[in-house]
């Protein structure tokens, strides 16, 4: 499949962007998920609730939706002796996911979401190339049986484990989206920079139809990193998937800070900073989903955004500089960082 007979590059050349859905996990927790549970086990065990979960996305506007199997492959599901049902949870995760789009009275695109392994990569870790590979593969299968769309890696931090997400798609036969997330002065848990897998992407082979970044620190290091991309001048289309605020521990739970207001402007923000699929993460619900589409459609795109704009807006970055380059050149944070944050 050549990515111009792909579902989702089809649909973003007719449609200019496409707005993705929010958070996953928070919505679950939301439902009745008890920490340490493996939300995988409820697309067998709680269909009506996965239902409603992908069903509030795309009545909140979304284009793009992913599936609750996020840590379906061996190595995560082990953790709860659930290594023997990656084919089964995938597949039903999609099957779910497929029903609902084919419901929407318009083309949604069912993303099967796979999440890292959890291990960490060789010579660092003991995590070879091949096992990477065999246990994405396996994942990937069950999501395509179950009638995906496409793959949708995301959170991914090692350019080592990328490359296995993408062998694994491959032989899979499918496209594929990769994301990974920068939480680390700009950089990934494992170094890696805006700059770098923009350069990964343009030279792999089996290229994904769209990359970018997910989750991280907060809105506005997600967008410095947008901007990361876009310098690079890549032509694969730019994904940005930013959590809705920061969050606080209250009353003993994680909440996320973001208003539905707040979330519209980081979605302007980020199609002009270039993202032309752009979506919500940890806690980001489907009033923030519905306040992004409105403003996605009736806000006429604008010049990319400076630095101090993206502050203004959102609020401080958590570190000076986005990691590219620390001797100059790069992207700096103003300096701003005793300021409130700004609620609109």
């Amino acid at each position: 499949m050549t990515q111009s007979q792909d579902p989702l590059s089809a649909l973003l050349a007719e449609r200019g962007y496409l707005l993705a859905d929010g958070a996953t996990g928070t919505n679950l927790f939301n439902m009745g998920l008890s920490a340490g549970d493996a939300p995988e086990f409820w697309n067998v065990d709680h269909t009506d609730r996965i239902t409603t979960l992908y069903s509030s996305a795309v009545e909140a506007g979304s284009d793009i939706f992913l599936t609750n199997t996020f840590g379906g492959n061996a190595s995560r599901l082990k953790l709860h002796q659930g290594q023997d049902r990656v084919t089964e949870l995938n597949r039903a995760g999609a099957e779910i996911g497929r029903a609902v789009a084919d419901k929407a009275g318009r083309k949604v695109i069912v993303a099967g979401s796979m999440g890292p392994t959890g291990d960490i990569m060789a010579p660092m870790g003991t995590l070879t190339h091949e096992l990477a590979v065999e246990m994405f593969h396996e994942q990937a299968e069950g999501l395509k049986s179950g009638g995906a769309d496409v793959l949708w890696i995301e959170t991914i931090s090692a350019a080592e484990e990328y490359r296995a997400a993408a062998e694994a798609c491959r032989l899979a036969g499918m496209p594929w989206v990769g994301t990974m997330s920068f939480d680390t002065a700009g950089r990934s848990m494992m170094g890696v920079t805006s700059a770098d897998l923009a350069k990964l992407v343009s030279r792999m082979q089996y290229a994904p139809v769209g990359f970018g970044a997910n989750c991280g620190t907060g809105a506005s290091d997600l967008l410095r990193t947008i901007l990361g991309f876009a310098a690079q001048g890549i032509e694969t289309p730019i994904v940005a998937k930013g959590n809705a605020g920061i969050p606080k521990y209250v009353d003993g739970a994680i909440h996320y800070d973001g208003t539905p207001a707040l979330m519209a402007e980081y979605a302007i923000l980020a199609r002009d900073a270039g993202a032309s699929i752009i979506g919500g993460c940890c806690g980001t619900m489907a009033e923030h989903l519905r306040a992004m589409r409105e403003a996605l459609d009736t806000r006429p795109r604008g010049a990319s955004p400076t630095l101090e704009q993206i502050t203004d807006a959102m609020g401080p970055f958590s570190s000076e500089t986005d990691g590219t380059d620390v001797h100059g050149g790069c992207a700096h944070a103003p300096k701003r960082e005793r300021r409130g944050r700004r609620r609109s």
